[in-house]
């Protein structure tokens, strides 16, 4: 973490939540390097964008809860419940939350996009690579969906 940059505000885009409410494995890994980075003193406030009522269980209350289990105090915690995608995440930290600087914190083949986004969003953004302790099949399936959303992002930005 010594090489990781700083900002005021660490975001860590929601992903999918076992049944059991419990954060999936893309998801432990971004609250780990955010956990990491707080405690490193490289952010002072934890951004915490997703779904908290959707198909998938509610991210928020999972990311919260997980962060709160390894001991991030929650005065530094804050939620957006609505980041349902990459771009509304960037776009409502940066209009809700006023987010000037940020690190955004995910996996390898989302990260690049996610940057991406908050730059437009009029964040000045740097990205953190987050872990993953994935199956294969998760991974291949993670790469084909940034393949697909990828212009999709390019075109938001573009029409913007």
């Amino acid at each position: 973490m010594s090489a990781a940059p700083s900002a005021p505000v660490v975001i860590v885009p929601g992903a999918r939540v076992a049944p059991d409410g419990t954060p999936m494995a893309y998801l432990r890994g971004r609250l780990d390097v955010a956990i990491e980075l707080v405690e490193a003193g490289k952010a002072g406030q934890i951004l915490l964008s997703g779904d908290a009522g959707g198909s998938s269980g509610d991210e928020i209350a999972s990311m919260t809860r997980y962060l709160l289990d390894h001991g991030i105090d929650p005065a530094i915690v804050r939620s957006d419940g609505a980041g349902l995608s990459t771009r509304e995440t960037c776009e409502r930290a940066k209009s809700m939350f006023r987010v000037d600087r940020a690190i955004i914190v995910s996996q390898y083949q989302h990260l690049p996009r996610a940057v991406a986004l908050c730059r437009a969003a009029d964040i000045e953004a740097e990205g953190v690579v987050a872990y993953c302790d994935c199956r294969r099949v998760t991974e291949v399936r993670n790469n084909v969906r940034e393949w697909l959303a990828a212009p999709k992002a390019v075109a938001e930005m573009i029409l913007r």
